[in-house]
């Protein structure tokens, strides 16, 4: 019987689960979707609906528990300023999972799970952009020549 045992534990340890939902808690708050298997990602839409409510309080204590559970001020600072606006009139349910097949490798059950009206753009932050060249005169095109002292 399964009497009050309540998480997935992951085939981890309990400090490899607590920092593994930290860096996803970290990551879909950056990127506002991610993709993980199934049971990872049912185990984390608690946590993020919890952080995100705890971000609308937007006093000093809920900032420093906010701290506490994600050990990142970027993460922290978009939960206050710009989350906790996009959410304010919502009650709860920031989060949804969609299923997304079965991964190649192991088949594992794979899904996405996204944030509710969320930023299209915030999933391509860190890719970074192709500088342009600009046409090069003819005066860099030619070689330089090196002085040599004899």
């Amino acid at each position: 019987m399964r009497h009050k045992l309540a998480y997935r534990k992951l085939n981890r340890t309990s400090e490899h689960r607590k920092s593994l939902f930290k860096n996803m808690l970290n990551s879909l708050i950056k990127y506002e979707q991610i993709t993980t298997t199934l049971p990872k990602a049912k185990e984390l839409k608690p946590k993020i609906d919890k952080v995100i409510t705890l971000g609308k309080k937007n006093d000093l204590q809920s900032k420093k528990n906010l701290f506490s559970k994600l050990q990142d001020r970027s993460s922290v600072n978009k939960l206050v300023n710009i989350l906790s606006q996009r959410y304010e009139k919502r009650k709860g349910g920031y989060s949804r999972i969609i299923r997304a097949g079965y991964r190649y490798g192991d088949d594992a059950p794979m899904s996405i799970i996204e944030l509710v009206d969320r930023d299209v753009e915030a999933k391509k932050i860190d890719i970074k952009k192709k500088p342009e060249k600009l046409p090069e005169s003819a005066e860099d095109q030619k070689p330089k020549s090196v002085d040599k002292k004899k």
